[in-house]
């Protein structure tokens, strides 16, 4: 609701409240109220003539509303509506409308109208709401409802009655036309069996000849065909005989490299490893043996310098002996031989020592056994000095 708030003395502007509250002096104030509610119109304008003077009825829906927050549009609403009810309104805004509504239709056609409906419906609106905003009014939506033409409605019907009539006759027309032609099909297809028979009869015999010469023609074409069919068989046969040779052979060559990869080339590599080894061990015996005839050699050298510095020291010595003897003759000589008797009855027991087994001969004496073999030793002892 819109509040007015007039000052009682004229000289301020009235005071314009929309929606609101405002505070009133009694008989200094006056208030006055108008609606600002969304008013739904339904502008119907009856047998209007249109462009080429077809009468129509045409109905529309429309939405208004007074613009409170304009305050332009809101004065102008209280200077056209101050003091008018709801329906007052309602009634200047529907006439409004319907004026509009009319003035287009008359500058249309029924074509138009009933094909384009939704421009029909924005030039009532735009018309309107020009019109419309200098009241204070704002057109918030307009909906062309129905279109109603009685002369078109009668023109249809009359027109529908005159297509039946139409189409009656000219399916009796149609009908006989069908059965004329079925009677001239039926001698048609008369004469048509008449010549097929005359035709078929000639045709039979060509027929059976083309027939027979194609029955032989097929025995033929078997016939060959079969023994085309025979010898791709045994092109075929041939082909596979061949690649199972070709199989074989690489199945072979396959055992050989697996034959070579498992038995071969590890006997290869042990033979290889044996021969190694055996020429390792050759080198190692050969290197040994030349070690050994090394140290052998070198023993031999160190005791043959051994030996020849020892018989030079035993020649030196027996030299110095020599003299020693001439000096002291017979004395020297017994003290020489009293020094190696015992070395010399160890050398001449020694072979007896190494013999597991001595068989002793008498000759008649009186001596036996150990004392036997003692006395032979003594006695070999005896005969040493004066040789």
């Amino acid at each position: 609701m819109l509040i007015v708030s007039l000052s009682g003395c004229g000289r301020s502007p009235p005071l314009m409240i929309a929606g609101g509250r405002v505070f009133v002096l009694p008989c200094i104030q006056k208030i006055q109220r108008i609606t600002l509610n969304t008013l739904t119109l339904n502008v119907k304008s009856d047998k209007v003539y249109t462009r080429h003077g077809v009468p129509i009825s045409v109905t529309g829906i429309a939405q208004v509303k007074i613009q409170g927050q304009n305050k332009e549009m809101l004065a102008a609403a209280c200077q056209m509506f101050m003091g008018k009810s709801e329906g007052e309104v309602s009634q200047i805004a529907l006439e409004t409308l319907e004026g509009h509504q009319r003035a287009i239709i008359a500058h249309l056609t029924v074509e138009e109208i009933y094909q384009d409906r939704k421009k029909f419906s924005e030039q009532v609106f735009k018309v309107a709401s020009s019109d419309l905003v200098n009241m204070g009014i704002g057109v918030v939506s307009y909906t062309l409802k129905d279109v109603h033409d009685d002369q078109v409605q009668r023109d249809a019907r009359i027109g529908e009655a005159q297509f039946k009539r139409d189409a009656v006759m000219k399916e009796a027309h149609a009908m006989q036309e069908k059965v004329s032609a079925q009677y001239k099909n039926e001698i048609e297809m008369a004469k048509a069996q008449r010549d097929y028979e005359l035709k078929k009869a000639a045709y039979d015999v060509e027929v059976n000849t083309k027939k027979a010469e194609s029955e032989m023609a097929y025995q033929l074409q078997v016939a060959k065909t079969k023994q085309r069919i025979e010898e791709e068989k045994m092109q075929v046969q041939v082909v596979e005989r061949t690649q199972q040779i070709t199989l074989q052979e690489q199945e072979i060559t396959r055992r050989e490299k697996e034959l070579e990869a498992k038995v071969r080339k590890p006997a290869e590599a042990e033979r290889y490893r044996i021969e190694k080894l055996a020429e390792a061990e050759r080198l190692q015996l050969i290197m040994e043996a030349e070690a050994e005839a090394e140290s052998i050699r070198m023993k031999g050298e160190a005791e043959a310098f051994a030996l020849e510095a020892k018989g030079r020291a035993e020649a030196e010595q027996m030299a110095k002996k020599a003299e020693a003897f001439h000096e002291y003759k017979e004395g020297a000589m017994v003290d020489m031989l009293l020094e190696k008797l015992p070395l010399m009855a160890e050398e001449i027991s020694k072979p007896l020592c190494a013999a597991q087994k001595v068989t002793m001969v008498s000759s008649g004496g009186s001596d036996v056994g150990a004392a036997k073999l003692t006395g032979e030793v003594l006695d070999i002892m005896t005969r040493l000095p004066s040789a």
